[in-house]
């Protein structure tokens, strides 16, 4: 069990902070939605935890079979909707790897990061495709 503990500091910017390691985030309101853009918006940091956890299970996976993944990136763009109701509606994933895998190391690792516990979390109605990006081979 986590407790992340959030308050309410004014002008539609929250403090949240994560229970065990203490650390402190802001959240502010997209200027899309009266607030000031100047941090993640709670909808940003549902795509960062998508990108952070394809990384990490990647990441443990990589690690178990003696693969380097430094330097893999994870881009996400967030698509918001109106109807019926506003919310996310895609989060477009692109995984880009900095170095070349074998035909068995691309299906673990694309198979891995499909298995990430917040992919698996996201609502049936938000489109969420993933893509692979590997360097041309040497």
């Amino acid at each position: 069990m986590v407790e992340i503990d959030a308050i309410y500091e004014g002008r539609l910017r929250c403090r949240v902070t994560h229970g065990p390691s203490g650390m402190v985030l802001t959240t502010d309101a997209p200027t899309d939605h009266h607030g000031q853009g100047a941090a993640f918006s709670p909808t940003d940091l549902v795509a960062a935890a998508l990108s952070s956890c394809l990384l990490t299970v990647m990441g443990i996976v990589a690690q178990r079979h003696g693969l380097d993944l430094i330097g893999t990136r994870v881009h996400v763009t967030k698509e918001m909707v109106d109807t019926p109701i506003r919310r996310i509606g895609t989060l477009a994933v692109t995984v880009t790897f900095s170095v070349c895998f074998d035909e068995s190391q691309r299906m673990l690792l694309e198979r891995t990061a499909r298995s990430c516990p917040v992919h698996h979390s996201l609502h049936p109605d938000l489109h969420a495709p993933i893509t692979f990006v590997y360097p041309a081979s040497l």
